[in-house]
């Protein structure tokens, strides 16, 4: 489904006429007709409809009660991980797997309504391509500059650095010690686990999103 049939979608679902969708595009991107949208216009209108609840696709029911489809399928893990990674580098506002399904199908994978049918190496790729190039533009270095210890070829690692860089741009220095005083851990310590890396990112997203806007 189009970008423009999921706006449609969602409104329909949410017993908005006509009129009242328009009113609500003119106040989103200020044009009332999807006909006169950019494509980023579409994407911004979209996830509003959706941040506000609206469904761009029916749910499936179960005994009279509607229920959400799992967010599952073979490439889904990755994209969690990378848009997690986002939000807790300030790039992105809505972390929910809702807003994850809307950039994959709203602008990298077209002909699919539904992220668990990304079957093709090409379609997940170019949705995970999509998203490391958004996290590299904010200070993600994905280079592994070998020789070089294990631990610094980790996603989180690259990451969590990336984050701190915009913490403390003139503190690379003390990266460690935050690091290891986060987590409780010896300050000498560098092969963190996956699970201790995504700990650390949590809690300096937590630091950036306090940050003042601007900054973040």
């Amino acid at each position: 489904m189009s970008l423009v049939g999921r706006i449609h979608a969602a409104a329909k679902q949410a017993g908005l006429d006509d009129d009242t969708r328009r009113a609500k595009c003119m106040a989103i991107v200020g044009k009332s007709s999807t006909k006169e949208m950019t494509d980023p216009e579409l994407w911004k209108v979209l996830q509003t409809f959706e941040n506000e609840g609206y469904a761009s696709r029916k749910s499936p029911r179960v005994d009279g009660r509607t229920r959400k489809s799992p967010f599952t399928g073979k490439y889904v893990p990755k994209m969690r991980a990378l848009w997690i990674a986002l939000y807790n580098l300030g790039v992105i506002a809505d972390r929910r797997d809702s807003a994850i399904e809307s950039f994959a199908l709203g602008h990298q994978v077209k002909g699919i309504d539904d992220v668990r049918f990304i079957h093709a190496h090409s379609d997940g790729q170019s949705v995970i391509e999509a998203m490391k190039a958004m996290l590299a533009r904010h200070g993600v270095d994905w280079t592994d500059h070998k020789p070089c210890p294990d631990w610094m070829t980790r996603h989180g690692y690259k990451i969590a650095r990336a984050q701190w860089a915009k913490l403390s741009p003139n503190g690379s220095r003390d990266f460690w010690k935050v690091v290891t005083d986060l987590l409780d851990l010896d300050e000498t310590i560098r092969d963190l686990t996956d699970q201790q890396w995504i700990d650390a990112m949590n809690l300096l997203g937590q630091r950036i999103r306090k940050m003042p806007k601007g900054q973040a």
